[in-house]
């Protein structure tokens, strides 16, 4: 065959590619046999019977070159591995992008996008119109936090414990306007909604245009009542910011129920999209105010897209989305709570009988999901951490901020049992050392 050939019989197989919302998704082509099959035997049963399923489970491990790795991944609110056929889809991109990059990524990829965004939507419960593609929570956070007009003396009401690219975006918004940032912090684990919402509405003034909310603390995985402080917020006429990191694609909820009026997510923790992927959702009548964080022809046009003006970016990461969205759908986003949620109860209920073992996030499932903190009494997390990694390779990671000083622990559908069992293991040995 000779060159020409050989270029039409890439395209021509490359652009069965083009489509993940299509029956030539890579994801039809190599899941979906096999995974109906295993659908069809567990028809009927909820997603709390199916969550100790483990013949289910193992079906769903095969697709995570993860589940294989030489060292146990417990890290993965920090970033998740994608499913093999998102690495193959964004391989496959980036080759045929290569062919010729202005054309492909512009002409082609490029197309893809408002599919994408749609399947996004549906996903979060909402309109396509208010769904902006970028590269992380960050991004997506940032963009409203810099976007939004405040003048010197307003108040914004955050937390200690949000993640700290958003503090630090605030705190620049008083270094160079003079707003007001005021942060509250929590003794989690807290099970009690009303006395969070309390917490937020105290802080109040007449000065407060903004609350900023983390749904799932990063932290230790307390999940917070962000739809009642919400409601709360607007019963004072203040705008919600919610900071969704680390509860899309892992809690079962819909966007707008949270009844926040700004959300921001990544999308390559639990929907185990590509790295470097993210989302943010503005409701459709804010999205006029909010200033894009890079220039746009119409910056207070109430088009979603002018928060995409982003230049030259990784098509085939953003493309791979949609094979993530396929594998995410095909599993269901309730199951995928219950099992990871099963995961995290499993080895904390046995690690928090261990002596000197500590666990630091509450074990009620209206209050954590995949997180949760765990410490060894005299041993500082960072040791923890390295010890776990040096002696049982095991991978976490330490966390010490403000009143919250542990190990974080975050399986993934991926995770086996026995890596679970190993963890609990080496921590008893370690508290008996």
């Amino acid at each position: 065959m000779n060159t020409s050939e050989n270029r039409r019989s890439f395209i021509k197989k490359a652009g069965a590619f083009i489509g993940a919302f299509s029956v030539n998704s890579l994801f039809n082509q190599i899941h979906a046999s096999d995974w109906n099959d295993n659908e069809e035997q567990y028809h009927g049963l909820s997603p709390i019977e199916m969550a100790s399923n483990e013949d289910y489970w193992s079906v769903i491990q095969q697709g995570y070159s993860a589940s294989s790795s030489p060292i146990i991944i417990l890290n993965n609110g920090g970033v998740s591995p994608s499913p093999i056929v998102v690495q193959q889809a964004v391989e496959r991109f980036n080759q045929m992008t290569n062919q010729g990059p202005s054309y492909y990524m512009w002409q082609i990829l490029d197309q893809g996008r408002e599919s994408l965004r749609e399947s996004l939507a549906k996903l979060g419960g909402c309109s396509s119109e208010e769904i902006a593609i970028n590269r992380n929570a960050t991004e997506a956070l940032v963009t409203v936090i810099y976007g939004l007009d405040l003048k010197k003396g307003d108040e914004v009401v955050g937390s200690t414990q949000d993640y700290p690219n958003m503090m630090q975006a605030w705190k620049q918004r008083v270094l160079r306007e003079g707003i007001i940032y005021k942060q509250l912090t929590f003794d989690f684990p807290i099970e009690n909604d009303e006395e969070i919402v309390e917490k937020y509405r105290e802080a109040i003034t007449e000065k407060t245009k903004i609350i900023h909310l983390t749904h799932v603390i990063n932290w230790n995985g307390q999940i917070m009542p962000v739809k009642k402080i919400a409601k709360m917020a607007h019963e004072h006429g203040l705008e919600v910011i919610i900071d969704g990191a680390h509860s899309f694609g892992l809690l079962d909820f819909k966007i707008p129920d949270l009844e926040g009026d700004y959300f921001g997510t990544s999308l390559h923790k639990y929907l185990s999209a590509p790295i470097g992927s993210g989302m943010l959702w503005i409701k459709k009548d804010k999205i006029s105010k909010v200033w894009p964080l890079v220039c746009a022809g119409d910056p207070q046009s109430d088009n979603i897209r002018k928060f995409e003006n982003l230049g030259t970016r990784s098509f085939p990461i953003e493309q791979g989305i949609g094979e993530a969205l396929n594998f995410h759908n095909a599993i269901g986003t309730k199951r995928k709570e219950e099992r990871i949620r099963y995961l995290k109860d499993y080895w904390a209920k046995q690690a928090k009988d261990i002596p000197r073992v500590k666990i630091h996030t509450s074990l009620n499932p209206a209050y954590s999901c995949a997180l949760a903190g765990v410490s060894v009494e005299g041993i500082e997390p960072g040791v923890l951490t390295s010890v776990l990694m040096s002696k049982y390779k095991i991978h976490t990671t330490s966390i010490s901020l403000e009143n919250i000083h542990c190990v974080r622990v975050s399986p993934h559908v991926y995770t086996k049992i026995s890596d679970l069992d190993r963890l609990v293991e080496a921590l008893s040995n370690i508290a008996k050392s």
